[in-house]
């Protein structure tokens, strides 16, 4: 059943945005995390004090934050083609990251997305399935051995290693550790507050690793238009699109970079908050190893993705509670309406998927941990077509989520037949929300190895 909170109002009787103030974003962007920590308590306290709509203004700058689904479907599915995803995006990551498909709008975006759906498609996905199970077995092997063992750090080494042999067609080692080290920098300069070219900043260690990225993929470009194989790399180099457009060596080399690291970084948030879920509710740790077990196969299948169904809730719920993109922003290129309220032109316009997955409107004790929400009896992610948003939606929805969800359900399907895991009684994981959702001192978890 899905309900609706949203209202519409008549030419002229809208009424005005409060406004939280100077102080309160000073406070926000000055704080010694950037923001960055408990950016869920902040976004509720907003949307407590001042409700669906509300605006923060600093010189030069007017960010609106629009809270609930409703808001969600009004500028993800964007009907009226009046939001930007480019223009933010820019701002943000822009220089470390242009021109991947995020940071494009309108039919330039419909253009290269149509283009790049060659290497997203079910065979294509079936096949990188059938490579990267082998890779899981030995990347898990030994994390036993590990002391301590920090999951966030194993599970970015090996996404990234994953990332590296399907997208990119290399063998693991040096390569990988050199890539590795380069996309970290990649994203700390993205979200960095000191944007100066300066050595030592992290700013510039962002620009020297974007600089190392577009001569490693620049130079082998050629090769792969002449060979074609079956990494990611490749058939960006030879995709065509219904009217016969391909891509041009830049923007190849531009897709390649921001796939690597949306790739990679996401899936490793998710994979970790899952172990971390599954270390504190071992009753669920149980019962996704008994459907593993029971499915009687040492890898998972392309084929098998919807067959494994406690996972499947696991894997959303983990989704509904640490977001991998905890807001999503657009700029306003025309002034526009949302729950009486008139926004005007030019701002930018913040959604929250992290505050709307935790609203208590729509999801029943939304912060305990819960799968089950996601049975077929309860369907709570059905209430509102817009209430559970982890990968965006509308023409910008991640054309990567099938194969986000084949990883990470491949890798958790390996490791509960391999591995028990627990934390410490009363352990908390200190989550950093954003820029992308992780924990602060890596998870550390006790592993023990199943007969």
């Amino acid at each position: 059943m899905t309900q609706s909170t949203e209202t519409t109002s008549s030419p002229g009787a809208a009424r005005q945005l409060p406004n939280a103030g100077i102080g309160w974003l000073l406070r926000e962007l000055l704080s010694p995390d950037g923001g960055r920590v408990d950016m869920l308590s902040r976004l509720r306290t907003l949307h407590e004090r001042h409700g669906p709509a509300v605006m923060q203004r600093l010189p030069g700058f007017t960010m609106v934050n629009l809270f609930g689904p409703d808001a969600n479907r009004l500028v993800l599915l964007d009907r009226d083609r009046i939001f930007s995803s480019k223009q933010p995006w820019d701002l943000i990551m822009g220089r470390i990251f242009p021109n991947g498909l995020l940071l494009r709008d309108g039919e330039e975006h419909k253009h290269h997305r149509k283009i790049m759906h060659e290497a997203f498609t079910r065979p294509v996905l079936r096949e990188y399935g059938a490579r990267m199970n082998p890779m899981i077995g030995k990347g898990i092997a030994n994390w036993h051995t590990r002391t301590p063992f920090l999951a966030f750090r194993a599970f970015k080494e090996l996404t990234l290693d994953i990332a590296a042999s399907i997208f990119v067609g290399i063998a693991l080692g040096t390569d990988t550790r050199r890539l590795n080290t380069v996309f970290e920098d990649l994203v700390a300069a993205s979200m960095s507050r000191f944007r100066l070219p300066i050595p030592g900043l992290e700013f510039h260690r962002g620009l020297k690793g974007r600089a190392f990225m577009i001569e490693y993929f620049g130079s082998m470009i050629a090769q792969r238009r002449a060979v074609p194989s079956a990494d990611m790399f490749s058939r960006l180099c030879h995709a065509v699109s219904e009217d016969g457009d391909r891509f041009a060596d830049q923007e190849i080399i531009d897709h390649m970079i921001f796939l690597m690291m949306a790739a990679h970084d996401t899936t490793t948030s998710t994979l970790t908050s899952m172990t971390y879920e599954l270390a504190k509710h071992p009753e669920w740790q149980d019962r996704v190893r008994a459907e593993s077990l029971a499915l009687g196969k040492p890898h998972l299948d392309f084929d098998d993705l919807d067959g494994l169904q406690s996972l499947t809730w696991v894997m959303k719920e983990t989704l509904r509670r640490y977001p991998a993109l905890p807001v999503i922003p657009r700029v306003a290129l025309a002034e526009f309406e949302f729950a009486d309220y008139r926004i005007p032109k030019g701002v930018m316009v913040v959604i929250a998927p992290i505050h709307t997955h935790h609203m208590r409107e729509w999801w029943s004790d939304p912060f305990h941990f819960d799968p089950e929400r996601f049975a077929p009896h309860r369907v709570e992610d059905e209430r509102h077509t817009h209430s559970w948003v982890p990968f965006g939606g509308g023409v910008h929805l991640c054309i990567g989520m099938r194969f986000a969800e084949m990883q990470i359900k491949a890798v958790m399907h390996q490791l509960v037949q391999r591995y028990r895991w627990s934390v410490p009684p009363g352990y908390v994981m200190p989550v950093q929300q954003a820029p992308i959702s992780k924990p602060q001192d890596g998870l550390p978890v006790t592993l023990t190895v199943l007969s």
